[in-house]
């Protein structure tokens, strides 16, 4: 244990953000720099080091965490970086992008604000970036069999880095201009910037991965010319169908989809750019979705000097503390204030998009809703409550229905789905097709980074049983298994 009495004598702090004012006017990550090494190890030293650890049951990668929150008290960097890389390949993606389901399992969370698990992980990979604890693990022999991974979000990405190191020859295909997928495009840079990816891929090219971008299966490729190619193909391309909202007006201009908006921001950053061909600036801007990618257009929009920005979410808000039926150590349902939330705009509950108001050239400039209430467990209009707000900019954030099946990739390896509209899948994680893999959201549906990590894993595992006949690769997780909830 840490420190027996921290829990006791240390109160929760947090990482310090930068004014609010002055970050909107950059796209550098919202946090002061070195902020949290200075009070990280007595966070640590917070952590109980619980009899049954909930924190594990929390999270899908099953992270070691009162183990590395122990070596980070006692500022063994070294070995703290090394029980976090037993079971997570990329903590500096989850330790900035993860809402942290380990937090709200936390123990001391019962009665007391939980361990800062989120800040103590991503203090410990950035040290050991720094101190060069991180470092290419080349296999020690090559099995001669070869891989596809299709898609370079999390889940492709840990896929490719457990298969290489277990000595498969690996090629990850991606559609997009650069690796990473969500992580390089749907992600803005003041939430994660892109050099933490940058590094990792190229510590994956020293491993022997191999990367093919602008390559998309099913348009480019052949489907089944690939898996002939291969011993083993991994689909691992995400559900990337962004949800629609079919009203009147949704075809007028400045109505897009949030992944329409915000790669096009991201290209800017990576200077492919000089400015936006969607930008926020000048603008009354709406975004229709309440969840993370909703609050990622929130901050996009105010760096880009938008004149107002409103958020719209169709449900209720959410409580500050955890209702009755939402009990320890479930995931609860709460009132989250983001960075982007911080710098600005208004969030309004309960209320649904009527229609899309147009000038006379075709662009958006109005948008009337009403407020909603739930009746006998169904959504409905309050009369009276229409109102028309201006908009000359709106973006839709209400999630994602599925993968991509326009690119004809289903089609072309004669995939079947389950009744979800994703790829189905054994408890191997073998699709209909003999020899083809499906890990991430494109197999288990929109998700969160732990979950499509710990799916790039499992599905690793499946793979190297399938080509060698045994694997001593850890698999963290069932295809069927979900959050903790009641």
């Amino acid at each position: 244990m840490a420190d027996p009495k921290g829990f006791l004598t240390t109160g929760r702090e947090v990482a310090q953000t930068r004014p609010a004012g002055e970050r909107v006017k950059d796209w550098n990550e919202v946090y002061v720099p070195g902020s949290l090494l200075p009070i990280i190890s007595k966070q640590a030293g917070r952590c109980m080091d619980c009899g049954i650890p909930f924190c594990h049951n929390g999270c899908p990668l099953g992270n070691l965490i009162p183990e590395w929150n122990d070596y980070a008290y006692r500022e063994d960097w070294s070995a703290a970086s090394e029980r976090l890389h037993a079971t997570n390949n990329f903590p500096e993606f989850t330790g900035r992008l993860c809402p942290a389901p380990c937090e709200s399992a936390c123990v001391l969370g019962i009665n007391q604000p939980a361990v800062t698990i989120k800040n103590v992980e991503v203090s410990i990979i950035d040290k050991a970036w720094d101190s060069g604890d991180v470092t290419p693990q080349p296999p020690e022999r090559l099995s001669g069999k070869t891989v596809a991974v299709i898609g370079s979000g999390p889940a492709g990405l840990a896929a490719a880095q457990q298969l290489t190191r277990a000595g498969h020859t690996v090629a990850v295909y991606e559609r997009a201009d650069r690796i990473g997928g969500l992580l390089r495009y749907g992600i803005p840079e003041f939430k994660m910037e892109k050099s933490h990816i940058n590094r990792r891929i190229e510590q994956m090219r020293a491993e022997g991965t191999k990367f093919r971008t602008e390559t998309e299966i099913g348009r480019d490729i052949d489907a089944a010319k690939l898996r002939r190619r291969y011993d083993a193909v991994v689909i691992a391309a995400g559900a990337t169908v962004s949800r629609d909202l079919p009203v009147p007006g949704r075809e007028l201009n400045g109505v897009h989809y949030a992944m329409e908006y915000l790669p096009l921001a991201n290209k800017v950053q990576e200077g492919d750019l000089t400015v936006s061909p969607i930008t926020a600036e000048g603008k009354h801007v709406v975004v229709i979705g309440g969840g993370d990618t909703g609050a990622d257009c929130v901050g996009t929009a105010h760096r880009q000097g938008a004149l107002s920005v409103t958020q719209l979410e169709i449900m209720p808000r959410p409580g500050e503390e955890r209702n009755a039926n939402q009990p320890w150590p479930t995931f609860p349902m709460l009132y989250k204030v983001t960075s982007a939330h911080e710098e600005g705009g208004e969030r309004v509950y309960s209320v649904s998009t009527t229609h899309f108001e147009g000038d006379e050239d075709g662009n958006v400039q109005a948008l009337h809703l009403v407020e909603v209430e739930f009746k006998d467990g169904k959504l409905e209009q309050k009369p009276g409550t229409e109102r028309v707000i201006p908009a000359q900019l709106v973006t839709l954030a209400m999630g994602f229905t599925g993968t991509d099946q326009a690119n004809g990739l289903v089609q072309q390896f004669g995939l079947e789905l389950d009744a979800r509209g994703n790829i189905a899948r054994d408890e191997d994680y073998a699709t209909n097709v003999g020899g083809v893999f499906v890990a991430g959201d494109a197999g288990r549906g929109q998700s969160l980074i732990v979950w499509a990590i710990a799916e790039g894993r499992s599905a690793a595992r499946g793979v190297d049983r399938f080509l060698t006949g045994a694997s001593a690769l850890p698999a963290p997780i069932r295809p069927t298994d979900r959050s903790l909830t009641v």
